[in-house]
């Protein structure tokens, strides 16, 4: 299974996708330090530096899943929260995120998501809400990810303790985005190998008393 793991960040989505089918990870990421660490976490990924959004426009159709999680700062209620404080102002949000989506649902033939953070206005293009993050996706999403929930800004260990969560060391990154930030918006895991379960046709039943896990398209 061809995939295209876009601003793949330190692969936090990918980390379990070995486990679920054999595959051949594209991953595309614009800081060379993440796109290092990640290249040490999965040395036979294919790891390109480049813009992710262009990169998308100019290959969607060589792979048959593609997973986008574009930068969610201008969209996140947080930095809307902030306005005012420490001389924030409003800026335009980053609508590269609806570009994608609309791309991927009229062009693209395979099956693909779109990840993001719950933003501080009603979201369009009818997402899925999981947790804390929202999915565009064109297959059915799982009622359940499986996915883990670790404990964010809170208490004065919060690093180690996502470290722990995410099986991976935060601080060997030396680049210039925040760490914390990092740790915290990274997707688990267990939701990622969901996801691509279910892109597969991989159905796990959480008890014998579930009819179905998913949603009606």
């Amino acid at each position: 299974m061809k995939i295209l793991n876009l601003y793949s960040c330190l692969g936090g989505n990918r980390y379990k996708w070995d486990e679920v089918t054999d595959i051949e990870v594209t991953a595309v990421e614009l800081d060379p330090e993440l796109a290092r660490l990640y290249k040490e976490r999965f040395p036979n990924d294919k790891v390109i530096v480049a813009d992710a959004h262009q990169y998308l426009l100019d290959h969607y159709k060589e792979f048959d899943f593609i997973w986008s999680s574009p930068p969610c700062p201008t969209h996140s209620r947080a930095r809307y929260w902030s306005i005012g404080a420490n001389g924030k102002n409003p800026i335009y949000p980053d609508m590269k995120l609806y570009q994608e989506i609309l791309l991927l649902e009229y062009h693209f033939k395979g099956k693909y998501v779109v990840e993001n953070v719950i933003p501080y206005y009603e979201p369009m293009l009818s997402p899925k809400k999981r947790g804390r993050h929202l999915y565009w996706i064109n297959f059915n999403l799982p009622t359940e990810l499986n996915d883990r929930h670790a404990s964010v800004c809170q208490g004065t260990d919060e690093l180690n303790r996502l470290c722990d969560f995410h099986d991976f060391d935060f601080r060997t990154y030396k680049g210039d985005q925040p760490i914390i930030k990092m740790a915290r918006n990274l997707v688990d895991y267990e939701a990622g190998r969901t996801i691509l379960e279910t892109a597969v046709g991989i159905t796990r039943k959480q008890n014998v008393n579930q009819t179905t896990i998913f949603d009606e398209c």
